[in-house]
């Protein structure tokens, strides 16, 4: 099916490769070249898919009004006078569901993960990278196994975490499976939004979807020997076990997720 994609893209690092695949296999691509064009652009939701990979310096602080004009950009607020991050974001959260397939979204979410791995994240280029990556995607769960193996690979290649030993895959993917299963209860017309920034002192990931919420404190206690044999409770457990901070928002949607660097002073 015919789609259109828009890419957002400074440096040129991904948009002449996407361009020509996208363009080959029948899609529309519209390339801008820097964040400002971006902003100016009237119909961002417009697009099924919306890639941007943009360099972001003290001082490019996104205001609300700027969100509201481009809903898809990366949402970039820098602490420090001095860091530079680079901002990756893959939304599809306005994906048309006419004629829509799983596998047809997984197979453009696979490919740009690809490109980007191919053409952007070469290992010495990203030491010592101040990274904030995004996904506003479908409730589906291959789209998370992709964007799982996507984030493993970059903390690991950015040196701040060891997946392996971590067991960094566990806390996340129960995270993402809860947020398509238990949140948005496998309904596609509903997003989930990850966010992953990675410093060299820590990976921070927010996982939130759509769904009613819960209340954390009202799973029943998985080690207690009532629950022995219940499921329930346990992944939450994982997450709690393997990472160094973890917090729920009021409405319990919202899971935000800290594992600090394996040399961190904090540890």
């Amino acid at each position: 099916m015919h789609r259109r994609i828009l890419i957002i893209d400074d440096h040129d690092d991904l948009a002449s490769a996407l361009d020509e695949v996208f363009t080959h296999t029948g899609h529309e691509v519209k390339v801008l070249t820097d964040r400002a064009s971006a902003l100016k652009e009237t119909n961002i939701d417009g697009y099924d898919v919306v890639i941007t990979d943009l360099d972001v310096r003290p001082g490019d602080i996104e205001s609300s009004d700027e969100k509201e004009c481009a809903p898809c950009l990366p949402d970039i607020k820098i602490s420090t006078d001095a860091e530079n991050i680079k901002a990756f974001k893959l939304c599809a959260a306005n994906f048309r569901r006419e004629g829509f397939t799983e596998e047809e979204l997984k197979n453009l979410v696979a490919t740009v993960l690809d490109y980007k791995i191919r053409f952007v994240d070469r290992e010495e280029a990203v030491q010592g990278l101040h990274e904030k990556i995004e996904f506003e995607l479908p409730s589906a769960i291959s789209l998370m196994h992709i964007v799982l193996d996507y984030l493993l690979k970059r903390v690991e290649k950015l040196r701040v975490i060891d997946p392996e030993r971590s067991n960094l895959f566990v806390a996340l993917d129960e995270a993402f499976v809860n947020a398509v299963k238990h949140g948005n209860k496998y309904d596609a017309d509903k997003v989930v939004r990850i966010e992953c920034e990675i410093s060299q002192k820590e990976a921070r990931f927010t996982v939130e979807d759509e769904g009613e919420g819960f209340d954390v404190n009202a799973i029943p206690d998985p080690l207690d020997p009532e629950n022995l044999f219940k499921t329930s409770g346990r992944g939450v457990l994982f997450i709690y076990n393997i990472m160094d901070e973890v917090a729920y928002n009021e409405r319990g949607n919202r899971l935000t997720m800290v594992k600090k660097a394996a040399d961190s002073d904090d540890v």
